[in-house]
């Protein structure tokens, strides 16, 4: 890492180290990136009009995947087009309030969507623990009440753990990754605090180990209840239950490379592993919500036209019985 020689001058903007030179592969990277960028506003895009559209599936399950969809635009938006925009950069310097909204953007955005995969957990357990309750404790006002709670406590847990950093002052401006991360800003600072340590404990414990801890509270009641159950029961469960659990195993994978990112164990491994291992959830986690969600969606939508045929039949055959048709 490197410090400027005069401490006493002000940092204008931070040189993102990460990128190199790579010479003309820059435009197949561009290419191969905004690609990526697209696909992933497209599907969460599509996936939320498929929603808005179709009445059948006006549900607050469905609500809530909107809000997931939308935080995985955002978590895309707020990484995707500065790398758009280095790749044809000699410098690759971002100036510092820009790399503050980086920096807030990308953070509130991982609580989001642990908060939001809570949310949907808790709709879960409702409906297959409660369901004759169900219309009355998951009714709409309530649905967008948690939707705006979700992002009112992630901005908040951002701002609680990081309005810190806005006030530092830095004796250097090399962060050694393709985006602004909060750990090497700290490292540029002209004093490190014991209250960078702390801020992190915080904002692993509201933004991960709390909604964590709701969404295992949920799936626990949940496996008591099928345990008690039909075999057909439990296989819907399964159903709907399973794009939440590889959506927060994905998460935890994310979460476990972040960390190796920190560590020493980094030296050892390629630089462009590097790269990939600190963006590794911006790549994955935004795809694998709509893949997930929308493959369930349809079966869920050929289940409701199935039931939805089966009481029609039974509602026709009811009238000509009274009429006595046969």
């Amino acid at each position: 890492m490197q410090k400027m020689e005069n401490s006493s001058e002000i940092i204008v903007s931070f040189v993102l180290s990460a990128y190199g030179n790579v010479g003309e592969l820059k435009y197949l990277y561009f290419v191969i990136i905004l690609f990526w960028y697209l696909s992933i506003c497209v599907a969460n895009t599509v996936l939320i009009l498929v929603i808005r559209v179709d009445r059948q599936l006006h549900e607050p399950m469905y609500i809530l995947l909107c809000n997931l969809c939308v935080n995985e635009i955002n978590i895309s938006t707020s990484l995707y087009p500065l790398l758009l925009s280095q790749m044809f950069s000699d410098r690759h310097e971002v100036t510092v309030p820009w790399c503050f909204l980086q920096m807030c953007f990308m953070y509130t955005s991982a609580p989001a969507e642990f908060c939001s995969l809570a949310a949907m957990s808790y709709d879960r357990y409702i409906s297959i623990c409660h369901p004759l309750r169900y219309n009355v404790i998951m009714n709409t006002e309530r649905v967008f009440f948690m939707i705006l709670l979700v992002w009112i406590y992630s901005f908040l847990s951002v701002i609680l753990s990081f309005s810190f950093v806005f006030s530092l002052k830095f004796c250097g401006n090399n962060i050694e990754n393709v985006y602004c991360d909060h750990q090497l800003l700290i490292r540029l600072s002209c004093s490190l605090s014991f209250h960078s340590f702390i801020s992190d404990i915080f904002f692993v414990f509201v933004s991960i180990f709390i909604p964590f801890n709701l969404i295992s509270v949920s799936y626990v009641k949940i496996l008591a209840i099928c345990r008690k159950t039909s075999t057909e029961n439990k296989q819907k469960a399964v159903t709907t239950c399973t794009p939440q659990l590889v959506s927060v195993s994905n998460l935890f994978v994310g979460c476990i490379f972040q960390s190796i990112d920190s560590s020493v164990i980094v030296a050892q491994l390629p630089h462009e592993v590097n790269i990939i291992l600190s963006i590794y959830l911006f790549i994955c986690q935004p795809m694998l919500t709509p893949f997930l969600y929308g493959f369930n969606l349809k079966k869920s939508r050929i289940r409701s036209n199935i039931n939805s045929k089966v009481k029609t039949n039974k509602s026709f055959t009811g009238i000509q019985a009274k009429l006595g048709i046969h």
